[in-house]
Order: C-alpha cells, then structure tokens, then sequence
C-alpha cells in the first residue's frame, strides 16, 4: 500500500496559510492536514470552516480534516461544505460516535476516528467496520512541536492486526513529532499516512524531499517485500 506524507498546515505560516498550502502542493504532496481546535477539548484554538473553504479555492489536495472539538457532530454539515474530503472525530467526547460517522459518510466523504496517546485502541473497535481511516495520535493534541510517543506504535501494531484479521481496509495515520527519523518504525508498524507538521514546514526544500522520499521508498519497499 502506497504511503502518504500529509503536511500539517498547523505548523504553516498563520500569516498566509495560502503560501504554506501552495509550498505544499507546489511539493507534490497529495494531502493536506488540517486541524481544527476549540480551545475546549484541547487547550488551544486554530480555525474554522471559513479558513478550510478560502483554502480549498486554491488547491485540489485532498482535505483531511481532524476536529479536535467537544462536540463534532454539530459541525460536519460546515467542514463538508468548506471542501473536506475526509472529516476525522476524536472517541473521547462524549456524544454518539456512531451516528457522527453516519452522517460523514451520507454526505459523501470519508470518515476517521482518532484516538489520543492514553485512549487504548479497544476503545475504536465499535467503529472499524464504519471508518475509512483510524489516526493513533503521537503526541497530546494541542500544540505543535511536541515529541513523539513511541509507545503508540504499539496501539498501532493492535489496529493492524485488527485489521489484517478482519480484511478490513481502513487506513492508519500517526499524527504528532513525526519526522524523519521515525519513517521506519512508524511503517514497520502499519503506519499509511504520516502526518507531519514542524518537520516538514520548518524545513528547507530539500530537506522536505528527501523526507518525503523516505516515506514513498519505505512504502515501495513494503510492496515489493
């Protein structure tokens, strides 16, 4: 299975997320990350469905969207019609995950669950016959530039087993502290989408490709093995 690094705009130029978008796409990276945040279910706030919609005007990545909010399933109706094409939903909140993911799926995009680094992976089991995509996050969500919590991957490694038993075939992604010296592992364990924030915005061009490079290698290499 092909392996997708996905930039976090978060960690782009808040001044003019169009640049950090378009440096990007410009890179030729298919995804976009986008995380959502209201200051309630973690302590920090980004942007709204408007800041996802003037982006969307400029580029055809594909829009995976994380909302990190209290209460989600109140504003799916927004972030499909700004231009998500996969809308991701922490397990934690307490509202009905199952009917959220319904309504995701009805309106014609994907579907995620996340789960936080302590949220142990039994809690997404309810959920992975629904989902197009589980994201393990590898670092408290809030802030950017946090290292990474390699015990994780061990989460990871369940959902895959999971996975590979039940011939399910959502995808899994890793979000937070990823770069690249944790390409390898986080492949080895089951990994398909690196999300990648201050690794990939705080770097020069190169560096960016050689990044990237080693996310498709690793995936190629996984193919052939």
């Amino acid at each position: 299975m092909k392996k997708i690094l996905a930039p976090s705009i978060l960690a782009g130029d808040h001044a003019c997320l169009r640049d950090s978008l378009l440096l990007a796409d410009q890179d030729g990276r298919e995804w976009i990350h986008l995380d959502v945040m209201d200051g309630h279910f973690v302590p920090n706030l980004s942007f709204g469905p408007q800041t996802v919609a003037d982006l969307r005007e400029h580029s055809s990545m594909f829009f995976d969207v994380h909302l990190m909010l209290d209460n989600p399933q109140d504003y799916i109706d927004s972030f499909v019609l700004a231009g998500a094409d996969l809308i991701s939903i922490h397990v934690e909140p307490e509202y009905d995950v199952a009917e959220a993911l319904s309504k995701i799926k009805s309106l014609g995009k994907k579907c995620g669950i996340v789960l936080n680094p302590d949220t142990p992976a039994e809690e997404a089991s309810p959920f992975l016959d629904q989902v197009d995509l589980v994201l393990c996050m590898t670092v408290n969500p809030g802030f950017g530039g946090q290292g990474f919590i390699e015990g994780v991957l061990y989460k990871v490694r369940d959902l895959a087993d999971r996975r590979a038993e039940s011939g399910a075939s959502f995808l899994l992604e890793v979000d937070g502290g990823v770069g690249f010296d944790q390409v390898d592992d986080c492949v080895r364990a089951g990994v398909d989408v690196l999300v990648a924030g201050t690794a990939y915005f705080g770097a020069d061009s190169q560096t960016r490709a050689r990044f990237a490079s080693s996310v498709e290698n690793r995936g190629e290499q996984e193919l052939s093995s």
